[in-house]
């Protein structure tokens, strides 16, 4: 059974071309998970499809109404499923928890805007805030977005060579290891020599070497 996901957003049309193109578009085709974007204005219940209004107690922006909220996250929801609201003040995602995520059979991922969602809904119908990093987006369907992408490449059958999971930044605390491709030699660039080597003993070395050089530059804080 592939992995369903329903994204509910005000803005559906932001995932249409992500949801189409690349390793998740055919991963999608194929079978492996199978995402529906859906309106939360389907949920509105005045004439003027509202979905917020101005906050209790004063302040800038607005805020999400729950009824609509509510309303659609009871009618998509089904028993077990994880309802998750994508959030800068979540926890962050990892590989982990994006492996985690991918073994489950259905999950909701509430995009949020404005100035975030009424506390009723965050109390009551969700089970999971996840935020995608220390930032802030003009709205969730992005996060949304970025968290299919991360959990969708650990369901099997959806990347080409299952191999490059463990070979790539973050997996095992590293960044990534310099990657080079034909012609060996370019505009006075070569590419090292043990890289064409055949010694796959020592590239492996190599590569775990630049691993840790490139992690101590950028990330010294994965090594600690």
């Amino acid at each position: 059974m592939p992995l369903i996901i329903d994204v509910l957003t005000l803005f559906p049309r932001m995932l249409d071309g992500f949801l189409a193109e690349s390793i998740l578009g055919k991963g999608i085709a194929a079978g492996h998970l199978a995402v529906s974007v859906r309106d939360l204005r389907e949920w509105a219940t005045d004439k003027h499809r509202r979905a917020d209004d101005r906050p209790f107690g004063g302040g800038a922006g607005m805020v999400m109404l729950p009824e609509p909220v509510f309303a659609a996250i009871e009618q998509v929801q089904t028993p077990g499923c994880r309802r998750i609201y994508l959030t800068p003040d979540g926890v962050p995602l990892s590989p982990a928890l994006a492996l985690e995520l991918s073994q489950q059979k259905h999950l909701v991922l509430l995009s949020g805007h404005y100035e975030g969602i009424d506390q009723r809904i965050r109390d009551k119908v969700i089970d999971q805030e996840i935020s995608i990093g220390d930032y802030v987006l003009t709205n969730g369907t992005l996060a949304a977005a970025v968290l299919i992408d991360a959990l969708a490449r650990f369901i099997p059958g959806v990347l080409g060579e299952e191999k490059s999971l463990t070979h790539e930044s973050f997996t095992s605390k590293l960044l990534d290891f310099p990657q080079y491709t034909r012609p060996a030699e370019f505009r006075g660039m070569s590419v090292p020599e043990i890289l064409l080597s055949g010694n796959h003993a020592e590239i492996e070395k190599w590569r775990h070497a630049r691993q840790v050089e490139k992690t101590r530059q950028v990330r010294p804080d994965l090594l600690k």
